[in-house]
């Protein structure tokens, strides 16, 4: 592969590897490389094929095939069976209905990345790492697990009750709003408040990215200390990038109970946000101070861009996709 100058994880220039924030924030400052030690999924190696066969154990959602993985002699490996892995790795899909499948890895890295260092969203610690043919693949860090085990974790589908058995094979997307996605986090997080704003951040963040696979199964509570709280983000990704058929919100009825009228996109802006808010119990004060903090152009997003791995049209595309939709949130 060629080699790097960019770290593959905060995307910082001037690195070679993975830089000293990095390594701190992914591996506890343990030194790894960016190299995956054994074949892709593309492969037919006995290391693929015994990976293949966890696949099944790695218990997310998504259609996208995802492999644990674990840090052994300072690579990164696939884990084995009875192995605690405490890394997912997601290669290149091979769905027939994703388009530019060869940057699906940087694109959920550079939009994690804008998330966390653009707009403060607590996410899962993530960066590319490289096969030795250098096809990328995204990693992220398992949030859910620790030393002795793993923290009790429920997604948005659970907390309400939808699964594929009661509510038909589109439960994630055809049976709730983000209303009720907050009224989860009343009725279960001690602190709400300071979860929902972190909830309503996360809803803009994915209206100016245009991530609309934002489903009930990517949004989740755990439990820290007794207590739950609003878990980190996760799987947020540019769709219109990956997808043929791109929508607004992942769910059916957006943002509200009632649904919304999606006849028309340009008549969604700044008012449907501040009802939104208003409803899920954030103070005016707030509501204005987040809406203004994505309606802002912020240089350091087209900065992480830049410095993405992906290509040079999907960048300038993502980018005039993300300053489109931030002016919809001025009027």
């Amino acid at each position: 592969m060629n080699p790097l100058n960019i770290c593959p994880s905060t995307l910082q220039r001037g690195y070679n590897t993975y830089s000293p924030l990095a390594q701190k924030i992914l591996f506890d400052g343990q030194a790894v490389s960016h190299i995956f030690s054994e074949p892709s999924p593309d492969s037919d190696a006995k290391e693929t094929a015994e990976a293949i066969k966890n696949i099944g154990r790695i218990s997310l959602s998504g259609v996208q095939a995802k492999f644990s993985v674990i840090v052994s002699n300072k690579t990164l490996r696939y884990s084995r069976e009875n192995e605690q892995g405490t890394f997912i790795l997601k290669p290149r899909p091979t769905g027939y209905q994703i388009i530019n499948r060869d940057f699906c890895a940087a694109n959920e890295h550079v939009s994690m990345q804008i998330a966390s260092q653009v707009f403060g969203i607590e996410t899962a610690a993530n960066g590319l790492c490289f096969f030795e043919n250098g096809s990328p693949a995204y990693i992220t860090r398992r949030f859910d697990v620790h030393e002795k085990g793993k923290y009790k974790q429920e997604d948005f589908a659970a907390l309400l009750g939808y699964s594929k058995d009661n509510a038909g094979p589109n439960y994630k997307y055809a049976k709730a709003s983000y209303e009720e996605c907050a009224e989860i986090i009343h009725q279960y997080v001690k602190a709400a408040l300071i979860d929902i704003r972190r909830f309503f951040r996360l809803i803009l963040f994915n209206f100016i990215t245009l991530n609309d696979d934002a489903h009930l199964k990517n949004f989740s509570l755990i439990e820290r200390n007794g207590e739950f709280r609003l878990a980190p983000a996760y799987d947020l990704i540019n769709t219109s990038l990956q997808l043929r058929e791109p929508r607004i919100f992942a769910l059916d009825n957006g943002l509200f109970k009632e649904g919304m009228n999606f006849s028309d996109i340009r008549t969604i802006g700044r008012a449907d946000f501040e009802e939104f808010g208003k409803r899920i119990g954030l103070p005016e004060k707030v509501i204005k101070q987040e809406i203004d903090l994505f309606a802002t152009e912020q240089p350091k997003a087209k900065e992480l861009l830049d410095n993405s791995f992906l290509s040079p049209e999907l960048q300038k595309e993502y980018w005039q996709s993300l300053d489109y939709r931030r002016k919809m949130l001025k009027f």
